[in-house]
């Protein structure tokens, strides 16, 4: 089954809002509002969000750490990106990890409406164990990042998990360096319209002297790009401009707007 980044974000926002349902009439989280503690996972899950919506981020956290421990993956989902970014809450990414960590290993039904929990939360452990947890019992270790990588990347065929196992592919981090996996990852993740994939494609082929499509894909990839993504993007495709030469540059940016314009990956 493959999931590309819009599509699984558009199955979580979609998961989100049938969820929220009517909910939203709540204004604190308090008993006056109908809503307590005690009040059910979905019902708490909904003033969470709701809240959360409304910028009142301490009542949220609170809605959501409640119907997180009655065991509502949305809810255990919110708070863990909360923690892990720091949003409303002191950042604190060990916490972060065991809300990641537990939704990882209860796993999921086949075809289950949680997928999108699920396979993110892959993706934020994958990325945790490659760098570890500063001050914490999560050391590095890119083994267990690659095979989390690997798992999201062919199971749920995930842009974002595709892109970083190509990466590591590409470096022999936490494995054997394997060019052609790297590649063919790469390649899966640049088709679903991930601008690094295209990126770090472009010039691993355009090292191996496919130095027009490689500088086309470079140049679509930046012009895609997100702005934290910018920076090393720019780096590579400008190096690779510098090398090829004109008639190449030529042709190359003729075929990446030929790309921009058909929409092309």
């Amino acid at each position: 089954m493959q999931i590309s980044s819009l599509m699984l974000g558009r199955v979580i926002a979609c998961m989100l809002a049938m969820t929220i349902g009517s909910a939203g009439s709540a204004v604190a989280f308090d008993p006056d509002a109908g809503v307590s503690e005690k009040s059910g996972p979905l019902v708490l899950f909904k003033f969470g969000f709701s809240a959360y919506k409304k910028g009142k981020k301490d009542d949220a956290v609170e809605a959501y750490r409640h119907a997180a421990e009655q065991g509502h993956p949305g809810a255990r989902w919110a708070l863990a990106n909360m923690y892990a970014a720091g949003d409303g809450v002191i950042e604190d990414d060990y916490a972060a990890f065991k809300i990641y960590d537990r939704i990882a290993r209860e796993g999921i039904e086949p075809g289950s409406s949680e997928t999108g929990y699920f396979v993110n939360a892959l993706v934020s452990l994958a990325s945790y164990y490659r760098r570890g947890i500063p001050d914490s019992p999560v050391n590095a270790d890119p083994i267990q990042a690659r095979q989390l990588y690997f798992q999201a990347a062919s199971a749920f065929g995930m842009p974002e998990a595709q892109f970083q196992l190509g990466r590591m592919m590409l470096a022999g981090e936490g494995g054997r360096t394997d060019l052609r996996q790297a590649k063919k990852w790469l390649n899966r993740a640049r088709n679903s319209g991930h601008p690094g994939a295209a990126a770090l494609f472009g010039d691993t082929i355009f090292q191996e002297g496919h130095t027009v499509r490689g500088l086309a894909y470079m140049t679509v990839a930046l012009e895609r790009a997100n702005i934290s993504d910018r920076m090393w993007i720019r780096t590579i495709q400008e190096q690779a401009f510098s090398i090829a030469d004109e008639a190449d540059r030529r042709t190359a940016i003729s075929l990446a707007q030929d790309m921009l314009t058909k929409g092309k990956n």
